[in-house]
């Protein structure tokens, strides 16, 4: 079965209950049941992984680029949190990987603070979902999946 990843960055475990004004109530558990639900609709196996660590983010997109040559799966979904607006290792990782990436963010960083306002991702990224809460998720999902099966 084709997989999709479903990458979260730093302090995505702590959804749920970091600023729930900003970022709501939902949980990241309940994130990847939303994701789950996307993917099983789609026909789609679901990874879903979350890092506070850089290195560890790193060396996924490296494996799922490879998975992605291979054909079993679709890219990835990347929620990098914080590290936007500061890695150009993850930058490279997905233009090195040439790894298919929809960028999401739960929060409209446009409209906060003017250091969230750049991504280093959103450069090499496919599409930018923003600001539509936790639904940017399944959206995502299926952005990707349409543009892997050429719709």
């Amino acid at each position: 079965m084709t997989s999709v990843l479903v990458l979260n960055g730093p302090n995505l475990n702590l959804l749920g209950t970091r600023k729930p004004e900003v970022y709501g109530r939902t949980s990241l558990a309940d994130v990847e049941a939303m994701c789950r639900s996307e993917a099983d609709r789609l026909g789609l196996e679901l990874v879903f992984r979350q890092s506070n660590s850089e290195g560890r983010l790193i060396d996924w997109i490296h494996e799922s680029g490879a998975e992605v040559r291979a054909g079993t799966s679709i890219g990835a979904v990347f929620n990098p949190g914080a590290y936007s607006h500061t890695s150009v290792a993850l930058h490279d990782a997905i233009e090195g990987a040439e790894l298919p990436v929809v960028e999401v963010h739960i929060s409209n960083i446009h409209r906060r603070e003017p250091f969230r306002h750049h991504s280093y991702v959103s450069p090499v990224a496919r599409g930018t979902i923003v600001g539509l809460g936790v639904h940017g998720y399944p959206i995502a999902i299926g952005a990707l999946h349409r543009i892997a099966v050429g719709g």
